[in-house]
């Protein structure tokens, strides 16, 4: 008898093997407090090095905001869309939530490589937990958004409503988005020089501080290329919700709905395949 049939038989399992998949979901999800009270820790642990604290969650989109809105504004001229500046900060803010949890998620695997290396978990919460910081995040943001968004247009809409369920479509398609990145990042180092291009690319293709519809009317293949962006559905929508004139169209809601279930169950089974290697490369 082999020594590993051996082990079996008593009970005995080899360390660090990757377990089969339902109870690789059903661990993680027993263990769902771990991945909140980390991506709080996190939070707090960052805050504490700055004199403003929690505020920065606030005030780095705004001033970003602002800033598109000072530049872009100018340069767009008569080609800004209606209710410019709704319109930009719904962008900039629900672009921010995509863009910290993709380059938090690329890192959490390789930023907590000591707790990878010395307890025993599902290594799926850590990219979870870099998109839970994310939300703790921006809530507050969106706290803020609904004000500008009051004092602007001067009226709240049954519409504000639909801005929950897009808020859950953007954290099942970020959360697949951070497996994927956290995978590629523990294998490929140098995936992580490329996030930042990456989520550039996303950026201006998202049509954040302007409309893609009016500016590429005269480029139809460009604007379909550009709308196969993903974050142009969640953010599309998001505009539908709060901003006057836009609406949430039924392709807009197919076109999010497949691209967070399709990438959270991908995400989810790519990063499970290698569980084995995490902590060992």
């Amino acid at each position: 008898m082999e020594l590993a049939e051996y082990a079996a038989q008593h009970g005995l399992k080899r360390m660090g093997a990757r377990p089969p998949f339902g109870t690789y979901i059903k661990d993680a999800w027993a263990r769902r407090d771990f991945a909140i009270a980390l991506s709080k820790f996190t939070n707090d642990a960052l805050n504490a090095r700055n004199r403003l604290g929690r505020w920065w969650m606030v005030l780095l989109p705004t001033i970003q905001a602002t800033t598109y809105g000072l530049i872009f504004g100018i340069i767009l001229g008569d080609n800004r869309p209606d209710n410019f500046l709704p319109f930009l900060f719904t962008g900039v803010f629900l672009f921010s939530f995509f863009s910290a949890s993709f380059s938090t998620g690329a890192s959490s695997l390789t930023s907590n490589s000591g707790l990878v290396k010395s307890l025993s978990f599902p290594r799926i919460l850590l990219p979870i937990s870099a998109v839970i910081r994310q939300l703790i995040n921006l809530l507050p943001q969106l706290a803020v958004l609904l004000v500008l968004v009051l004092i602007i247009q001067r009226q709240v809409t049954w519409s504000w409503f639909g801005l929950i369920p897009v808020v859950l479509l953007m954290i099942i398609f970020s959360a697949g988005l951070a497996m994927v990145s956290a995978r590629l990042t523990t294998q490929v180092r140098d995936f992580s020089n490329l996030i930042p291009f990456i989520t550039r690319i996303m950026f201006y293709t998202s049509g954040i501080f302007f409309s893609i519809d009016s500016l590429l009317d005269q480029y139809p293949t460009l604007m379909a290329i550009m709308k196969w962006n993903p974050v142009y559905d969640f953010i599309e929508l998001g505009r539908g919700a709060l901003v006057s004139g836009h609406s949430m169209e039924p392709q807009l809601w197919i076109g999010a709905s497949v691209w967070a279930f399709g990438l959270f169950i991908l995400g989810t089974v790519y990063f499970w395949k290698a569980e084995e290697r995490y902590g060992r490369d």
